[in-house]
């Protein structure tokens, strides 16, 4: 099979998954000498038409993960997605914590769109709710892991080894999203958590212009006008750090991650 053109394909609101995403997708056009096209669905804007590939494209397909698996109000966008034949690696980004199924997910995902899988890796980035749980990563020690994963891939196009991918307990049913729980064992439901804003707020409108659901009210940042997927972007790119969250259980959550997950975790990848 010849690979034509190299796809980069992304969601990332805070631009953790799409850093690797990007690196990969670089790495590989240097390597077979084949132009990259990027195609970034973050905001609502380019969710409006599906995304259709060919068989000649070689796809690296991003993801974040939320709460172990995928961000679920995205599954209905992803469905419409049609693979043609290509081949892809999906790739997921994870802050610190764990992978838990999000890889299989975004691997099924793919396969049942008529995509072909030879590779697949989970990285790090940093925590949505933090700045502490995998600070300023990727970094570079995970790039040039990235580029050692990316040079693997390479080498099976180079020898024309399309053989298709496994993934670990892949018969395994799907397993549901990370519950978080209070010092009691009981389920903490953060899902209804707004961010809020301060004083510190000067009606820029930057944070609603990068909100991936489209959530906040560009005439008035302080309203929500849809649902909040605690994607951390309004927080981490506000100028003034004008926007914060408050919710008793939404903290302690955020503080029992970063004081059970400090340890580096480090990236992993199937081939």
């Amino acid at each position: 099979m010849l690979i034509e053109k190299i796809k980069a394909v992304y969601f990332s609101p805070t631009g953790t998954t799409k850093t690797i995403i990007c690196r990969i997708a670089q790495r590989l056009s240097e390597i077979i000498d084949k132009d990259t096209v990027y195609f970034d669905f973050t905001l609502p804007s380019s969710r409006t038409y599906p995304l259709q590939f060919e068989r000649n494209d070689l796809v690296v397909f991003g993801m974040p993960v939320y709460a172990g698996r995928l961000p679920n109000v995205l599954l209905k966008y992803l469905d419409t997605i049609s693979g043609g034949g290509a081949v892809a690696v999906p790739v997921v980004l994870f802050g610190n914590r764990n992978y838990d199924d999000a890889l299989k997910e975004l691997k099924f995902i793919l396969e049942a769109h008529d995509f072909s899988i030879i590779a697949a890796a989970a990285f790090i980035g940093e925590h949505s709710f933090s700045q502490i749980l995998g600070k300023g990563r990727p970094d570079r020690a995970d790039l040039a892991l990235a580029d050692s994963f990316t040079e693997k891939v390479a080498e099976k196009i180079i020898h024309n080894d399309l053989s298709l991918l496994e993934l670990p307990e892949s018969t395994r049913p799907l397993r549901g999203y990370y519950q978080p729980k209070d010092r009691d064992g009981n389920p903490i439901d953060i899902r209804k958590v707004i961010p809020k804003t301060n004083d510190n707020c000067t009606e820029c409108g930057l944070c609603a212009g990068i909100c991936p659901m489209g959530s906040i009210n560009p005439k008035n940042p302080r309203e929500l006008i849809n649902i909040c997927i605690k994607c951390g972007a309004c927080i981490k790119k506000c100028p003034t750090e004008a926007k914060y969250y408050d919710d008793k259980n939404y903290l302690y959550h955020k503080e029992e991650l970063e004081d059970m997950y400090e340890r580096r975790a480090e990236p992993v990848w199937f081939l």
